[in-house]
Order: C-alpha cells, then sequence, then structure tokens
C-alpha cells in the first residue's frame, strides 16, 4: 500500500480506528497512523498535505 491508495487507507484506518472522528484529526497523526498500517510500504518523504487531505476526506466520507 502507497500513499495514493488513500480509499484503501481510509477503510484501513476507519477499522483501526472506529471511535476516532476524522474530523478532528491532525495531520502528523494522521501520517503516523497511515505508515504504522500493516501493508504499508512509503516513508513520509513520498507525503503532502494534498495527500493525508484526500485521505482524510476518503476517511470521513468512509464513516458517514
Amino acid at each position: 500500500m502507497k500513499w495514493t491508495d488513500s480509499l484503501r487507507i481510509a477503510e484501513d484506518l476507519a477499522d483501526k480506528f472506529p471511535d476516532i472522528d476524522p474530523k478532528t484529526i491532525r495531520f502528523t497523526d494522521l501520517m503516523e497512523w497511515v505508515m504504522a498500517l500493516d501493508g504499508f510500504e512509503q516513508g513520509p518523504e513520498h507525503c503532502g498535505e494534498k495527500i493525508l487531505e484526500a485521505i482524510q476526506l476518503a476517511w470521513i466520507e468512509e464513516a458517514e
């Protein structure tokens, strides 16, 4: 899994953190949580604010 797999990442985060409201998460926490997911293969150098926004939006949609 890579940073560009925002939908799959969002699904995994929703499963792993069901009690977290994705609207309130800080990007620093989001980045750490993504990199800690099983099967995630990239480091922070491949991530940017737009990628984190896409993951957050996908997670919000997944949670609703």
